[in-house]
């Protein structure tokens, strides 16, 4: 059977029938025109307040770009706090460092200030002789006192006589005037750089302690409160220590009343009836004298007790335990001859044991006592109580009872027997006689005692008229001290 062909539209699958074309759209009703034209001015609007034109997609990506602007990558906010770290540590180590060298070149001029005024020499008028001259009032204040009463911390009650009921203060007014030169003006804080990282001792008695306590008040009046201290009775209570911390500096006493050994050694219980030295004996007290840079000694008050003085026979009682009764068998010699071989004992230790380019040595004259009223015109006095004066505009020799033989043996016996150390001659003992107003009389102790005002009203069995009231008297002696220390150039370097 013949099939027909179909047509060729015929094979293909019916298309999807074409919907059908619409109408031309109507008009808007009134309230969907309404709400395009509220959102046309909203947007409108929205796009103004934008502050820029432009389609919607481009004030997004504005709006992005400036969040991106305001928000930078973490990663960048730990890298710039890391740079402002070094950067701050750097600043504080460079400030640490720039405040290290400061201090360096502080210390360093401070270093160069000291050294230079530790090489300071004050020069002394040719031909001054200091201990020649007259004694001048001060009524101003202007260069007597050296310091007040009050001011030292460090005095002890024997010597504070205003403070013991004393009522004229003019004798600390009087000041030393040698003829033809002035003494050098005291200068506290260079004679501490003069004994920066050295030692002052003095040795001897107590009117060598009375010197002592007199330059602890100079000295100690530039020394800041706390670095400065005093230590009592150390060494077996033989050595008294005032340290000046800042200077590494001390001033010292210790105490061996006849500078070689005696049975009157023990500095608090000494008062014994028969003195007796040992006048070869001095290693035990010398030992304790060894690398001091300045040296001052004084033995005299104690030899004045008796005419003839007791001496021990042998040594063997020094090496034996059998106390008091070791002292027992003794010579007695006259009192120049014991006083000479006693000091020529010192004078070969000092020449053997000292080194001059590193110690200076002194030795004080006799320190009077003015017990003898009627020797300087006062026939109703007593003793030295209620004098206020010196003895001034005086022809006469004033004989008041210093043994000057002593005094003379002193001399002789530096002069002789002292041959690589030269010790400098303290001669105060001419002056001081004029100075019968200084003595701390009744405004002292007894036993350790302040006098009751009866025992002050007996002045004939209680007036002290051997020690000295501060300030006063010792301070001229100080003086003369550090006038000899700052006049010579510096001792070598620490050792």
């Amino acid at each position: 059977m013949q099939h027909r062909r179909k047509p060729a539209s015929a094979a293909a699958p019916p298309a999807a029938k074409q919907a059908p074309s619409r109408r031309p759209t109507a008009p808007l009703s009134l309230a969907g025109l309404v709400v395009a034209l509220f959102l046309v001015a909203t947007f409108l609007y929205n796009d103004d307040r934008g502050g820029g034109g432009g389609s919607d997609l481009g004030g997004t990506v504005a709006l992005a770009g400036q969040a991106r602007a305001r928000s930078p990558d973490l990663r960048v906010l730990h890298q710039r706090h890391e740079e402002d770290q070094v950067a701050e540590g750097g600043a504080k180590q460079s400030a640490a460092a720039e405040e290290a060298k400061q201090q360096q070149q502080e210390a360093a001029a401070a270093k160069e200030s000291h050294h230079h005024k530790q090489q300071q020499v004050v020069r002394l008028p040719a031909g001054c002789e200091l201990y020649q001259g007259r004694w001048t009032f001060d009524a101003a204040g202007e260069h007597s006192p050296l310091y007040r009463e009050s001011e030292c911390e460090f005095l002890t009650e024997q010597v504070t006589c205003m403070r013991n009921g004393r009522r004229d203060d003019s004798y600390q007014k009087w000041r030393w005037q040698p003829h033809g030169c002035d003494m050098p003006r005291f200068d506290a804080s260079l004679l501490l750089e003069r004994l920066r990282n050295k030692r002052l001792m003095f040795v001897g008695d107590s009117l060598n302690r009375n010197q002592w306590e007199s330059m602890v008040c100079l000295v100690q009046s530039v020394v800041p409160r706390g670095q400065k201290t005093l230590q009592k009775f150390v060494n077996n209570g033989s050595l008294n220590v005032f340290t000046a911390h800042e200077y590494n500096a001390t001033v010292e006493f210790y105490w061996a009343p006849f500078l070689v050994q005696s049975n009157s050694d023990d500095p608090q219980v000494h008062s014994v009836m028969d003195r007796v030295i040992a006048w070869r004996a001095i290693a035990k007290h010398a030992k304790n004298w060894k690398d001091v840079d300045y040296l001052v000694f004084n033995t005299y008050i104690w030899w004045l007790n008796t005419f003839e003085m007791k001496v021990l026979k042998g040594s063997g009682a020094l090496r034996s335990n059998k106390g008091a009764a070791g002292w027992s068998k003794y010579a007695l010699v006259d009192r120049p001859v014991a006083y000479r071989e006693v000091l020529k004992t010192w004078a070969k230790w000092v020449d053997r044991h000292i080194d001059p380019n590193r110690t200076t040595v002194f030795f004080m004259g006799m320190s009077p006592n003015h017990i003898t009223p009627w020797a300087w015109g006062n026939d109703g006095g007593i003793k030295c109580a209620m004098e206020t004066q010196p003895i001034v505009n005086r022809t006469e020799p004033l004989n008041i009872g210093t043994d000057w033989r002593l005094h003379g043996v002193a001399r002789g016996v530096l002069a002789r027997y002292l041959h690589r150390v030269s010790v400098h001659f303290v001669d105060i003992t001419g002056l001081s006689e004029l100075r019968k107003d200084a003595h701390t009389s009744v405004h002292t102790l007894r036993q350790g005692k302040l006098l009751t005002p009866e025992q002050q009203a007996d002045p004939k069995t209680y007036a002290d008229c051997i020690h000295w009231c501060l300030p006063g008297l010792p301070d001229t002696w100080n003086h003369f001290i550090y006038a000899q220390i700052v006049s010579a150039p510096p001792l070598l370097p620490d050792h």
